[in-house]
């Protein structure tokens, strides 16, 4: 950290972990508890763990990601299905039920990211190396089955443990533009065999799931969630996270495991943890924004007609689609964990278009993907469960409060870092679009560097959509606080289109 500014990032980011509970150090304890972990030496004598280490496999995740948490291989089936296989690293082999880093990670419940300093949730000699699904190394991991069929539906199939090697690590951006065809082939898959192959079969199933989900309603919502460019302990920008091909697959592989994840935990009668995000209470709310932009909501919570009503307004306006999203997602509520049983209520994942959910891909990033492994490895070791239905409904509750929090602590860190990056650039004018308009205060944020601040002076007569031009007036780096004042719209405010009533879906009501 360049020693000439006048705050310390670092000290910030802290600060704001210990105001929402966190733990933002590990003890002396647990890092003396973690160098006695060892890497798995392979005894292939244990038949009830796989040697997979000849199968191509690979991940894709963020340029700077460390601790690797699944890895993906896909190969043709039969009555031309797919079937796929997610390997999820083995951190419960490592981290037992009430040791010292697992109360660590209990607390915390989950690794935050801050952008200025990653937070982890387990110790990084673990999360990062032994238990990372890192290339060129043998890992032990828990492999998820599952067949994409012709119409994009799943079969579940085995879950079982084997030992594994991750043959290439790849880079969304990179991998996205290549399948979409904006750019070569990266060389990380010229120099494997078969590797363009096979990811291009992972495409291929990917948009299979991806398609299935959205005919029945699964909600594509695209947010402004800009990504701090740290160097040299400084923040350099902030840059716009996209999805894209890459992106899709991981995100429905892992959803489609997920989904695996509790019927197979449901079949064997275990109760275990669901992550679900209720049916709307505010889905009035949603309707009369809706009825604001032309178009018609059913009276009732209904998923297609909210996916559809979406794929609207993005073909109707790109620019504003990112903030009608973001209130969209406020007003569908957050997710949350249950305690489910089988044979219990099913509260399903509203946006998702999914009704049983859990997470079990991220283990080295959630404390609950710790708890889903240890409920199936009872099962494989046909053990009675290691947690009553009591201790399960504490976990779900503390964990979803610890992602309630974990998030907190990043938008602010994201209010800070664009505190920092317009540092020195009051009275400079900018372009944006208005955000938010109530009694509350008027929002706008700017197109470059996508940053969000409050209109102090000139808001007068901005409305929700338009694009403004703003003067920066004041900033707080602290508190996160950027401060405009409005000079002016730039053009007219754009109507959106009227939609005929025949193409709605209000009939669903």
């Amino acid at each position: 950290m360049p020693s000439d500014l006048p705050y310390d990032l670092n000290a910030i980011a802290r600060q704001a972990m210990a105001n929402y509970g966190f733990t933002a150090s590990f003890s002396p304890a647990v890092l003396h508890e973690a160098q006695f972990f060892n890497k798995y030496e392979v005894n292939l004598s244990d038949t009830s763990i796989r040697d997979l280490r000849d199968v191509l496999w690979s991940s894709i995740d963020n340029v700077d990601s460390r601790d690797l948490d699944q890895i993906e291989f896909c190969q043709r089936a039969p009555n031309r299905e797919i079937r796929v296989w997610v390997a999820i690293a083995d951190v419960d082999h490592y981290v037992h039920k009430g040791c010292l880093t697992d109360q660590h990670a209990a607390h915390n419940g989950a690794s935050v990211y801050t952008g200025v300093e990653t937070f982890p949730m387990l110790p990084e000699r673990l999360c990062t190396d032994i238990s990372s699904l890192n290339p060129h190394e043998d890992r032990l991991a828990v492999v998820t089955e599952f067949f994409v069929l012709r119409d994009g539906d799943i079969r579940p199939g085995e879950i079982f443990r084997a030992i594994v090697h991750n043959q290439a690590k790849l880079v969304y951006e990179e991998i996205g533009e290549w399948l979409s065809g904006d750019r070569d082939m990266p060389s990380e898959v010229k120099q494997i065999e078969g590797l363009e192959a096979q990811l291009r079969l992972q495409d291929e199933a990917a948009c299979r799931l991806h398609d299935f989900r959205m005919e029945r309603g699964a909600l594509e919502l695209e947010t402004i969630e800009p990504r701090t460019v740290m160097q040299d302990g400084a923040i350099k920008d902030l840059v716009l996270v996209h999805k894209n091909r890459a992106r899709y697959v991981i995100e429905n592989f892992m959803i489609a495991a997920n989904g695996s994840m509790v019927a197979f935990l449901t079949k064997n009668g275990r109760s275990h943890i669901h992550r679900i995000v209720r049916r709307p209470e505010r889905w009035p709310q949603i309707r009369e924004i809706a009825a604001s932009l032309g178009d018609d909501l059913p009276l009732e919570p209904d998923a297609p007609a909210l996916a559809e009503f979406l794929v609207r307004q993005r073909k109707a306006d790109q620019d504003r689609f990112p903030d009608l999203c973001l209130t969209i997602i406020k007003l569908l509520g957050s997710g949350e964990y249950v305690m489910a049983q089988p044979g219990g209520i099913a509260y399903g994942h509203f946006g998702l278009a999914v009704q049983d959910y859990t997470h079990s891909t991220a283990p080295n990033r959630r404390y609950v993907d710790i708890i889903i492994q240890r409920l199936l490895k009872a099962i494989l070791a046909k053990e009675s469960s290691p947690y009553g239905n009591g201790e399960l409904e504490s976990i779900a509750f503390n964990c979803t409060q610890r992602d309630k929090a974990a998030k907190k602590v990043e938008r602010y860190m994201r209010k800070v870092a664009a505190a920092v990056l317009l540092n020195g650039r009051i009275g400079e004018v900018f372009e944006g679009i208005v955000t938010g308009a109530s009694f509350k205060g008027t929002y706008v944020r700017l197109f470059h560097p996508p940053v969000e601040g409050r209109v102090i002076r000139g808001e007068a007569g901005l409305q929700v959509g338009s694009k403004v031009r703003v003067r920066l007036a004041a900033m707080d780096i602290q508190q996160g606080f950027i401060d405009f004042e409005g000079i002016g719209q730039m053009a007219r405010d754009y109507r959106y289109p009227r939609h005929n009533k025949k193409n709605n879906r209000s009939d669903r009501s």
